[in-house]
C-alpha cells in the first residue's frame, strides 16, 4: 500500500475507533491526528474538510451494515420476512454502535463532502441500503397507492425512531421497563408493529 494511502487510512482507523468509544464529540481533527501520531496539519493533506474526514468515517459505517444486512437476511426468503431481519439488524447495529450509528445519519455534519473529498459521495454507500428497502416494499405489493419510496421513509423512520428511543431509555419507560434489555422478543415484537402499519397485516 503507498504510504499516503496508509495514512489516510490510519486517519480514518483512529476516528472508527474513536466515535464507537467516545462518541461524534471526539471526532475532532486535531484529536485525530494526535492519535494517529501526525501533527494537527497532517489530515488536511488528505481530508481538505472535517466533513470530508467524517465521511470517510461514516461510510466505514455503511460499510459494516451492508454487511450486517447481509447476513441477517436470507436473499431467497420471502420479501417480508427481509424486512423484519433488516429491521432488526438496524436497532441491534444502533444498540451496539451508538456512536456510529449517531454520525452516519447525521447529514447536516456530513453534508458537502462529495465536493471537498474528491472521492466517491457518502451516498454511494447510504442510497443502496435504501434502495434495498425500496425493492422489498413493492415485491412486497406492487400495487400500492401509496409510491414505495414514500412507504420506505415513513417505514425507516419508524424504526430509526424505536433505536433512538431505545438508547435513550424512552421505550422502556413506555413499557414500564426502566431499562429493558437490548434486542429479545420485545423489539420483534415492536419492529413487527412497525411493518404491520406500513404494509398491513401478512396474510394467515
Amino acid at each position: 500500500m503507498h504510504a499516503e494511502d496508509s495514512l489516510r487510512d490510519r486517519l480514518v482507523d483512529v476516528g472508527v475507533e474513536l466515535v464507537l468509544t467516545e462518541g461524534v464529540s471526539s471526532l475532532g481533527l486535531r484529536e485525530i491526528a494526535r492519535r494517529a501520531g501526525v501533527s494537527h496539519g497532517a489530515p488536511r493533506r488528505y481530508f481538505p474538510t472535517h466533513q470530508a474526514l467524517l465521511s470517510a468515517i461514516a461510510r466505514r459505517g455503511f460499510a459494516d451494515l451492508a454487511a450486517r444486512f447481509a447476513e441477517a437476511a436470507d436473499g431467497a426468503a420471502p420479501p417480508r420476512e427481509r424486512l423484519l431481519a433488516l429491521a432488526g439488524a438496524y436497532v441491534r447495529y444502533a444498540q451496539e454502535r451508538p456512536g456510529m450509528f449517531a454520525l452516519m445519519f447525521r447529514h447536516d455534519l456530513l453534508r458537502g463532502e462529495a465536493r471537498a473529498a474528491g472521492g466517491p459521495p457518502l451516498r454511494e454507500a447510504s442510497l443502496p441500503l435504501f434502495g434495498l428497502l425500496v425493492e422489498l416494499i413493492t415485491r412486497c405489493d406492487a400495487r400500492r397507492k401509496v409510491p414505495a419510496e414514500v412507504t420506505a421513509v415513513a417505514l425507516w423512520a419508524n424504526v430509526h425512531g424505536i433505536a433512538e428511543l431505545w438508547g435513550w431509555g424512552s421505550i422502556g419507560l413506555a413499557l414500564g421497563e426502566e431499562d429493558p434489555a437490548p434486542g429479545g422478543d420485545r423489539l420483534d415484537r415492536l419492529i413487527a408493529a412497525v411493518v404491520d402499519a406500513h404494509l398491513g397485516e401478512a396474510d394467515a
